[in-house]
């Protein structure tokens, strides 16, 4: 049962994350019903006895094979276009956080809060805790508000990364010279792990990207300590 857990997403923590699952189901109900039919077309003819040697051709059977798959890839790309605009869509924001790749860590500037900057580096195999993971665990995290629209600049310092965060369905290149923007809403607290997935160099899984989600109250008190440091 691990294995195949580890085979499916993870649980959605954003509104943009639960339609891309959904997104995912349709498409492979459709796969399914089309692997079925595909299937029980191919055992018929390879059964059956009935064969005709003066059949040359069948007009409205080749009508049918044609326009029927048309449909279907209306029944995937309507809901394809409407994830595509809503992953692209911006509103206003009540946070932004601009985040800055480097080699190989990630630095983060709360640019709506006075004086709120720092790096976050992998916490060594050596160094962990107790309940934190290998790889995945960093020694600074970036905390947002749950229930509030953020705003995340992605830009980079030196070489192409990406910021991802899968449980918020959101992924943004980290370009040199240019700010990529990307928009999500945590719709509930938590500790939410990605990577860079880019391959970026020689240390490139080792620049791991928390994201914690706690309540306004708790992020107000981080940022009015964190200031004062």
């Amino acid at each position: 049962m691990a294995l195949w857990g580890q085979l499916g997403f993870q649980e959605a923590a954003s509104p943009l994350s639960e339609q891309l699952i959904y997104f995912h189901d349709h498409a492979m109900l459709v796969l399914i019903l089309i692997i079925s039919l595909v299937a029980y077309a191919a055992m018929a003819l390879m059964t059956n006895n009935y064969f005709s040697r003066y059949l040359l051709d069948g007009q409205q059977i080749e009508t049918i094979w044609t326009i029927l798959p048309a449909i279907i890839l209306l029944f995937l790309a309507l809901p394809s276009l409407r994830l595509l605009y809503l992953l692209d869509e911006e509103w206003s924001c009540g946070l932004t956080i601009k985040s800055i790749g480097h080699q190989w860590y990630w630095s983060y500037e709360y640019s709506d809060l006075l004086n709120i900057e720092f790096d976050s580096y992998m916490v060594p195999t050596d160094e962990l805790e107790s309940g934190q993971f290998r790889l995945l665990e960093v020694d600074h995290r970036a905390l947002v508000p749950v229930n509030t629209d953020i705003r995340v600049l992605v830009t980079s310092a030196d070489v192409i990364h990406s910021w991802t965060v899968p449980s918020l369905g959101v992924k943004a290149d980290a370009v040199p010279g240019r700010l990529n923007q990307l928009s999500f809403f945590v719709s509930r607290p938590g500790v939410f792990y990605g990577q860079c997935s880019e391959i970026c160099g020689a240390n490139h899984s080792f620049m791991p990207i928390v994201l914690e989600a706690v309540k306004i109250n708790d992020f107000m008190k981080w940022a009015v300590a964190t200031a004062d440091n």
